[in-house]
């Protein structure tokens, strides 16, 4: 029996904040993959070695967790006053789907340093030495990012004394601006889908939880710590252990994504696993992080636990520090009260890695909220370039 030669297509494996990922130009997918379909989404996912019922992605460049199972895609941009497209897909661990609903707020990062490094950046907008602003289109979600990335002697500088909780090694710092990033031109007009700060989601066969249901940098669902059983302290083994908890969760997820009209039957949530987020929060308390780490009640304005792609996370999504942010700028939602309530335009929250600090620009327009944007610091760091090479006839 003959079987297909291996294709090489030039890529990039970035870690952009607490993610990483393979990057591709357009111009160098296989012509089929160069738009939408099941062509593409077959490619990524035999990139990543999903779907994989061992769910070690042994065979793939995938890291068998939901930070490491994405794939992005970077062209010349297509929207006046932008550099670049950039094209985000979740991959699904052990299922055979890529989930394109959202955006990934870490590979963002990643996403303006890969602009420059692979040639996509007009040469007259990069200084010889500092700061590049990289005017990127997130074309999931249809919204702008500024990334401000360091120039050194013309090239990016990817090394520096910037410390990221959740990741190993300091690097250089990227500081990076959400625009705009509510749904607030969605049907419906508001941040807020179901037009409350709080309500009471109605979980079936689980409970009812005080709720705070938002579409800022990435559709969240958030509940109170106390209310479901936990502390806010918790660590990935924590949750990630308890099949029965993580099937809770799952519920509580549905639930939201029902109320905030994402989905239109529970049976669509098992292809939607990348949004929303479900997340939970406490009012500070003093813990060991995941690196050893103490974390003290003091540092910190709150505490969140998130969960991506059913598990929880082993830091803080990019997007879902976004939504935090913004929450937090708005007087009475759960974040914002569990953060000590009152107007605020950044919060220090504690996750599993350590802390995070993200600021928001919040205002009320004609009884609405509305966010200008979000800005937190990230890094990005190549950590292979050349070609990953796929099955011909995976595709």
């Amino acid at each position: 029996m003959a079987h297909a030669a291996q294709v090489k297509i030039p890529a990039t494996y970035i870690r952009g904040g607490t993610s990483k990922g393979v990057f591709f130009r357009l111009q160098d997918l296989p012509e089929r993959c160069q738009v939408p379909g099941e062509a593409r989404d077959k490619l990524f996912m035999r990139v990543i070695g999903s779907p994989d019922p061992y769910s070690a992605h042994i065979d793939g460049m995938g890291g068998a967790t939901s930070s490491t199972s994405k794939c992005v895609i970077l062209s010349k941009s297509s929207q006046p006053e932008h550099d670049v497209d950039y094209l985000y897909g979740q991959v699904s661990i052990d299922s055979a789907f890529v989930d394109w609903s959202g955006n990934c707020g870490n590979l963002s990062t990643a996403a303006g340093a890969f602009a420059i490094h692979a040639g996509l950046v007009d040469p007259a907008r990069i200084p010889h030495n500092g700061t590049c602003v990289v005017r990127i289109w997130q074309a999931n979600i249809q919204k702008t990012i500024i990334a401000h990335v360091p120039i050194t002697n013309g090239e990016v500088q990817e090394t520096g004394d910037f410390e990221l909780d959740g990741v190993t090694f300091p690097a250089a710092e990227i500081v990076l601006e959400f625009l705009d990033p509510s749904d607030d031109g969605e049907e419906g007009g508001s941040m807020f889908p179901t037009g409350n700060l709080v309500d009471d989601l109605d979980v079936p066969g689980v409970g009812t939880f005080k709720a705070t249901m938002i579409t800022a940098g990435i559709p969240t669902v958030f509940v109170n710590a106390e209310d479901i059983g936990y502390q806010g302290t918790e660590l990935r083994e924590d949750i990630n252990s308890d099949p029965a908890q993580l099937a809770r969760f799952e519920q509580i997820r549905i639930a939201g994504a029902l109320r905030m009209g994402l989905i239109k039957t529970p049976e669509e949530a098992a292809k939607r696993q990348h949004t929303p987020k479900i997340a939970f929060v406490s009012p500070p308390k003093t813990y060991q992080a995941s690196s050893g780490k103490q974390i003290e009640a003091s540092d910190v304005d709150l505490l969140v636990r998130a969960l991506s792609m059913g598990k929880l996370h082993h830091a803080m999504m990019g997007t879902c520090a976004v939504a935090i942010g913004t929450a937090a700028a708005i007087p009475g939602t759960l974040v914002n009260l569990a953060a000590g309530g009152g107007e605020r335009e950044a919060v220090r929250f504690g996750h599993p890695s350590g802390s995070l600090r993200v600021g928001a620009e919040a205002k009320q327009v004609d009884g609405q909220w509305v966010v200008t944007k979000a800005i937190m610091s990230r890094s990005a760091r190549i950590l292979m370039e050349g070609s990953v090479r796929v099955p011909g006839d995976a595709f």
